[in-house]
């Protein structure tokens, strides 16, 4: 069964591009970026949801706990992992998610997982759930199985990309199985880093976003909800 395009940018593109995407591209669906976190303090998706939602649009939010590489806070633990889960459940309550939906955090480094990281991942993990949240994680498809055995109810979003480098992506966008991240179990893949989009609405008449596809057209919704919709 095909997938459902979507895209990831870390900051909002404003109203009129995301007007423009919807109408005039097969993308479905956005990656949300819940702020301030750990590693992430643009806070410019915030507020957009309900708006974003009755034009159409799906969502996978997304939560930049804490790094082991790379720009970031640092020193994730089974310490640090409940207060981060908590702080993401309770901005998803803020902007309106409802019970259920899924949020990710996301883990940029590639192998190997430290015991501390993987104490962070489960712990934060068990702290979406506890606040009534389905958790979900943003890795390397490297990673995928090592975080599906620290928590198997997780839902996985695996990145697997040719290039780091911008280059320019004509649409239509991807909308291939998840299963192509090369984790059979992934529901969504990140299949496409640094693109460059047309988009009329967009200063330059172009974007630069991640493309990614999923199982569900609104992969943020609670699961009996995102199978509807398949």
């Amino acid at each position: 069964m095909p997938g459902f395009a979507g895209f990831d940018r870390s900051d909002y593109p404003g109203d009129a591009v995301m007007a423009w995407l919807l109408a005039n591209t097969n993308l479905v669906w956005c990656g949300y970026y819940l702020a301030p976190a750990p590693s992430h303090h643009d806070t410019s998706w915030m507020g957009t949801r309900a708006a974003l939602a009755a034009a159409g649009w799906g969502f996978a939010p997304v939560y930049l706990g804490r790094q082991v590489t790379g720009p970031g806070t640092r020193d994730p633990n089974a310490t640090n992992g409940p207060v981060d889960g908590a702080d993401a459940a309770a901005k998803m309550a803020s902007e309106g998610f409802p019970a259920g939906s899924a949020v990710y955090l996301d883990v940029e480094n590639g192998p190997p997982l430290s015991p501390d990281q993987s104490n962070y991942i489960n712990a934060w993990c068990g702290a979406v759930a506890a606040a009534g949240f389905q958790p979900g994680v943003y890795c390397s498809h490297l990673l995928a199985a090592n975080v599906a055995a620290i928590y198997p109810a997780a839902l996985i979003w695996a990145f697997k990309v040719s290039t780091t480098t911008a280059h320019p992506v004509a649409a239509p966008y991807g909308a291939n199985p998840p299963a192509g991240s090369g984790y059979a179990g992934a529901t969504i893949w990140q299949y496409d880093d640094e693109s460059v989009i047309a988009c009329a609405a967009a200063p330059g008449g172009t974007l630069q976003v991640d493309l990614d596809t999923a199982s569900v057209a609104d992969p943020s919704a609670p699961v009996g909800a995102a199978a509807a919709t398949v």
